[in-house]
């Protein structure tokens, strides 16, 4: 694609990363969408991390966007290392399959490097996220919540090899998407946009079977 450009957001971006992002996402995971306030809320978050929100524009439209929250591993001794992870990544709709939101990942990955990031992990459709380098948290020995607790959704990429060096860690994810539990400030939120159907389709079920199933030793 021709005239594509890949920036920082700014505050004169926000309205329309929100738009995009629920237009992303409206139905994908469940009916309606909440992603758009974690958005809005996430700018808030001391745990976001401006240097790495980017948008992706074509001729001068916003048609994608990365955000990322720092978060973190501790290791069985309690040491800490601060991570990424990404999230919400979103193509516009119509330009979905055009290999855009690789270039999202991989723009901002050379700059979670240059900050000095060195591990990234998201909770993801592993479908979507293993040709950019991810693989299962199993194989990085990374458990969620307790040790030994592997949820399929949980991926791992190492931005530097060997930079979780064979440990056993656990992840700790920042507390920024918490404010989508507000339920009636979700749907006050979403009310400043135009109406749209809630519904329901197949990738939600998909969505369930892959967040609440996990790998076993």
């Amino acid at each position: 694609m021709n005239n594509i450009t890949i920036r920082i957001e700014t505050e004169n971006d926000y309205r329309a990363v929100e738009e995009l992002t629920r237009e992303a996402f409206w139905n994908v995971y469940k009916p309606g969408a909440d992603e758009h306030y974690f958005v809005h809320q996430m700018r808030k978050h001391p745990d976001f991390i401006p240097e790495l929100a980017y948008v992706l524009e074509c001729d001068g439209r916003i048609i994608g966007s990365i955000m990322y929250t720092k978060a973190w591993l501790e290791d069985e001794e309690g040491n800490r290392k601060e991570i990424v992870s990404f999230g919400p990544l979103c193509v516009a709709p119509e330009y979905q399959r055009q290999k855009l939101g690789r270039l999202l990942i991989e723009y901002s990955f050379r700059a979670a490097r240059k900050l000095g990031y060195d591990v990234n992990i998201i909770f993801g459709n592993p479908g979507n996220y293993v040709s950019r380098g991810f693989v299962s948290c199993k194989k990085k020995n990374v458990s969620f919540v307790v040790q030994g607790n592997y949820p399929t959704a949980l991926l791992v990429c190492e931005l530097v090899p060997d930079a979780l060096d064979g440990k056993n860690w656990m992840y700790i994810p920042s507390t920024a998407a918490d404010c989508c539990e507000d339920v009636e400030a979700v749907e006050a939120f979403d009310s400043t946009f135009p109406p749209r159907e809630k519904a329901w389709q197949p990738s939600q079920e998909e969505f369930y079977i892959y967040s609440h199933s996990c790998v076993v030793r």
